[in-house]
């Protein structure tokens, strides 16, 4: 089973917005304790075991737009003809409120250059994808930079606990299914600020 986290190769990109799925599997592996450094099909690939379930984490060095082409190698490799429904795809999503997270069985590439590349190269849109949003409370005059951009520093403040969110959303899906993972965390509003915590106790 492939998980992809999307995202660009460098330095320069590390700590920006389009890279969270790249985040996202680096978390993965530390939590699993393993590597994500075998170099194939234009990416780099580390195995872990997750839920019980033997993964291959991955990070497409193909720059974003072209995601679809390290994918679509990787999943010549596998041995089951089925195995883009048993992949998921990491994603930011600039259309889902910050840190919002959302979980789908199949869909379309809502305008993301990754999705995109990995449906037209997989002829498959048959796989699971977690989105996390980073829309920003202001409206965006270039989407390019925005998504290209560093996080501010009140989101870095929350970004670790998105990202653990995201994870324990991922595990979910491994341990339960899609469905029930689905059910649990597809929720805009899943933050719990100090003041709310107060008034319901």
């Amino acid at each position: 089973m492939l998980i992809v986290g999307l995202g660009n190769p460098g330095a320069q990109y590390e700590q920006t917005r389009h890279n969270l799925g790249f985040m996202l599997v680096d978390l993965l592996a530390r939590e699993a304790g393993a590597q994500v450094k075998r170099k194939d099909c234009r990416a780099l690939v580390g195995r872990a075991l997750l839920e019980g379930t033997t993964v291959e984490l991955v990070k497409p060095q193909t720059y974003m737009n072209l995601s679809g082409e390290a994918v679509a190698c990787l999943l010549g490799k596998q041995d089951s003809k089925s195995a883009a429904q048993n992949m998921i795809v990491i994603s930011d999503d600039l259309a889902l409120p910050f840190g919002a997270i959302r979980l789908r069985r199949r869909g379309s590439a809502g305008g993301h250059n990754g999705l995109k590349s990995i449906i037209a190269a997989t002829h498959t849109d048959e796989f699971i994808r977690l989105r996390i949003g980073i829309q920003s409370e202001h409206p965006v005059a270039d989407t390019k930079n925005f998504v290209l951009d560093e996080f501010s520093r009140s989101e870095r403040a929350e970004l670790e606990k998105i990202l653990e969110r995201s994870a324990e959303a991922l595990r979910a899906v491994l341990r339960d299914g899609i469905d029930k993972a689905m059910a649990l965390y597809n929720s805009d509003k899943w933050r719990v600020t100090s003041d709310e915590q107060n008034q319901s106790s």
